[in-house]
């Protein structure tokens, strides 16, 4: 197969044009349930600085969901809203963005675009020197992680032609919308949403005055104009469209005049992911390394448009009727928020530490009254006054927030006690997560919930700590059960 060097720039669609998809009309891999998706994304808005710090944890590392981590330019935090919606918040320098209101009104102009292609942009906060983004949250990780870093298993090809076909869609409806673009379109502004279905991320459309960085990576994928004037233009996006395809081809980040060179040599067996053996045509390949080859023109002119990359992949979908987390093995989980019933439900819903603290104070050891293995502490501690002695040095500690010493003395008490204690793991659980413990916070929670096996206060304490070590769906799932309790228990006392 030779270089392409037609020039497409006049190429739209090769075929009639109003037989694309758009995102007016049904989706094809969407087994036909359209959905507004304006209705479902929240207006544009500005947030308060200490909104953003309370959803994030006080930006927290433990948040950072930057594939770099804090090394990364602009780290991006997991946060929850007061709301409960789950968010990607980015965090620039005052450096990027000196000038406050032209950062608010850039974000406001983007705020406005609604794309079900897109990682809609929510919000936005410039107080001091904080300049912030607030977008829908992507809990399936980037398309890096799952073509070069995956775990279990690659990503497989029916995946990869929706992901060049889905993000064909989002940069057509961006051109339409003049927002013609986009800064450093690569395999890390590809999010994948809870059912597993790629999107691209706004950042990428937000401009930057201050530095003029359009393209983080290495120089050897940078369109050859950017590297001959430093400007960005329409034209270069779809040469990073060319070198998002060769990803997802190859299965490795290749260097685009290293892919050239293959395609001119005819030894495009090559250039494709080895683990992909059995599940493509090799008809259907060839046309998306043709693709790759137009889009990767070194002359601007002879690139082709949004159009005709919608035309190109739109015939390589197969598998239109199987969900994209069946294709990716991903189990999906739909997060339902509950309504919370009690003060504690709603303080770990919002991540709300102080709170919970006060809150399990005000509480004591009251709600194992009634409990079926009861045993009061009046009776227990009369046993030995030593045991006495360390619940109240315990109860203190734990009462002046010195968590560490909370934690040895609920420790001993522990190995004292002749029936374990739900309040004592509980306060000892709620410690650990102070300490930075999360792990040993669940482990103590869980016991918390053997001794009184629906008591709310075990499964917020779960919820909590399972946020804490990123498992956001089983998080969701315990503040259901601890939310499905308290519901049982206030009926019964109604009753």
């Amino acid at each position: 197969m030779g270089c392409l060097h037609s020039k497409t720039t006049h190429l739209h669609s090769p075929d009639d044009p109003s037989s694309l998809p758009d995102s007016n009309k049904p989706d094809p891999t969407g087994n036909g349930d359209e959905v507004n998706e304006e209705l479902q994304v929240p207006a544009f808005k500005e947030y308060g600085l200490n909104e953003l710090r309370k959803a994030t944890n006080g930006f927290s590392t433990d948040y950072i969901v930057s594939e770099s981590g804090e090394k990364a330019p602009n780290v991006v935090y997991r946060g929850k809203l007061d709301s409960n919606r789950l968010v990607a918040v980015k965090r620039f320098s005052k450096q990027s963005w000196p000038d406050a209101q032209q950062f608010v009104e850039e974000a406001a102009g983007l705020g406005k675009m609604r794309h079900k292609r897109l990682v809609n942009l929510i919000g936005c906060c410039a107080e001091g020197d904080e300049r912030l983004l607030v977008a829908e949250y992507m809990p399936n990780d980037t398309l890096s992680k799952h073509l070069f870093h995956w775990d279990k298993k690659p990503l497989p090809w029916e995946m990869r032609v929706r992901v060049a076909y889905f993000i064909a869609q989002a940069l057509d409806h961006c051109n339409t919308e003049n927002r013609k673009i986009y800064h450093d379109l690569n395999a890390y502004r590809v999010l994948f949403d809870e059912d597993g279905d790629p999107h691209l991320s706004s950042f990428g459309l937000m401009k930057n005055s201050r530095d003029g960085k359009s393209y983080s990576t290495n120089l050897a994928y940078t369109p050859p104009e950017f590297l001959r004037t430093g400007r960005v233009i329409p034209e270069s996006v779809i040469y990073s469209y060319g070198t998002v395809l060769l990803d997802l081809l190859s299965g490795k980040h290749i260097p685009p005049s290293h892919a050239l060179d293959l395609i001119r040599g005819k030894n495009v067996l090559l250039l494709m992911d080895s683990s992909l053996e059995g599940q493509y045509a090799n008809d259907d390949a060839t046309k998306l390394v043709e693709l790759a080859s137009k889009c990767l023109q070194s002359e601007p002119r002879d690139r082709p448009d949004t159009k005709f990359l919608l035309a190109a992949v739109t015939p390589l979908q197969k598998q239109k009727e199987v969900a994209s987390h069946v294709l990716m093995g991903l189990s999906k989980n739909t997060v339902v928020m509950p309504t919370m019933l009690s003060p504690l439900g709603k303080a770990c819903t919002r991540m709300d530490l102080t709170a919970v603290h006060d809150i399990l104070l005000k509480t004591g050891y009251k709600d194992e009254e009634g409990a079926e293995n009861e045993l009061s502490f009046q009776e227990w501690t009369q046993q030995v006054q030593e045991m006495l002695n360390t619940k109240k040095f315990g109860d203190i500690a734990f009462r002046d927030k010195d968590f560490k010493s909370a934690i040895e003395y609920y420790s001993k008490l522990v190995v004292m006690m002749s029936v374990p204690s739900a309040t004592v793991f509980a306060r000892r659980a709620f410690s650990y997560l102070m300490n930075g413990q999360a792990e040993l916070a669940l482990r103590d929670a869980m016991q918390a919930q053997v001794c009184i096996p629906e008591w709310p206060t075990a499964f917020y304490l779960q919820a909590l700590a399972l946020s804490k070590l990123g498992m956001e769906t089983d998080a969701q799932d315990m503040l259901n059960d601890g939310a499905t309790f308290e519901t049982k228990r206030q009926n019964s006392w109604r009753g």
